[in-house]
């Protein structure tokens, strides 16, 4: 599709023709409850609204949400590349591989050097096979896995292709590795942070995470939540 047409500063919404609105993600919101706020900020018109791709809770930045007509685009702006900024910290693993569980394992980064960081974050770039987080979305006999891992239970998932076009190592502060990466559709950051300790030989796990862009789609022309919903409640749609 071409979006060169979308006017990011309109304030003027026709959500069931179709609206695509990017968000910036608050902090501990899922984008489930993200959409739910902007739909029941239009009643009483029905209109269907959803998300072009999930961010998980501890996740911030920019999520595509289309209304309308426009929610037939939704495969295709999933189906689109994704930048992303964050952290990883070195010396210690999750159950969940970022920091909605507790630190389960203790590592010795002492002889780790910036150049062994460096060559590691190189080691990652091109297409591979990654393994999902046990806690996450993905379905398996209809119940989200992390459903199941929740309740102690085992999870088997089969790895799927993602490719890592960027790995940029923006700023070392042990134990802090700060990042960019721009990533194929269905790669988990998550999973790339554990991964990464691993290839390094010691554990690690995502600390933060920001999603900056979504094909040519870029965070800075995003909402703020509380703006946008004001501004829907505001406007005769």
């Amino acid at each position: 599709m071409d979006i060169s047409s979308i006017d990011f500063n309109k304030t003027d919404f026709s959500f069931a023709e179709g609206e695509v609105l990017l968000v910036d993600k608050p902090l501990t919101w899922t984008s489930f409850d993200v959409v739910g706020k902007i739909r029941n900020s239009i009643k009483p018109q029905k209109v269907k609204v959803g998300h072009a791709g999930t961010l998980d809770p501890l996740a911030t930045g920019l999520l595509v949400i289309c209304t309308g007509k426009m929610t037939k685009q939704i495969d295709g702006f999933q189906a689109e590349d994704k930048e992303y900024t964050g952290t990883i910290t070195l010396g210690g693993t999750t159950p969940s591989y970022d920091l909605e569980t507790e630190v389960d394992q203790s590592f010795d980064i002492s002889h780790i050097t910036e150049e062994d960081i460096r060559q590691t974050a190189i080691a990652f770039l091109g297409e591979q096979d990654q393994f999902p987080p046990a806690h996450s979305a993905i379905k398996i006999n209809g119940e989200r896995v992390y459903e199941k891992a929740r309740r102690g239970e085992e999870v088997e998932l089969k790895a799927r292709k993602v490719n890592i076009m960027t790995f940029e190592v923006e700023k070392i502060q042990m134990p802090l590795v700060y990042f960019r990466i721009k990533c194929s559709k269905g790669t988990y950051i998550r999973s790339l942070a554990h991964d990464f300790g691993q290839k390094l030989g010691i554990g690690s796990h995502l600390s933060s995470l920001r999603r900056t862009m979504n094909g040519t789609f870029h965070v800075q022309n995003a909402w703020q939540l509380p703006d946008l919903i004001n501004h829907i409640r505001q406007t005769k749609v």
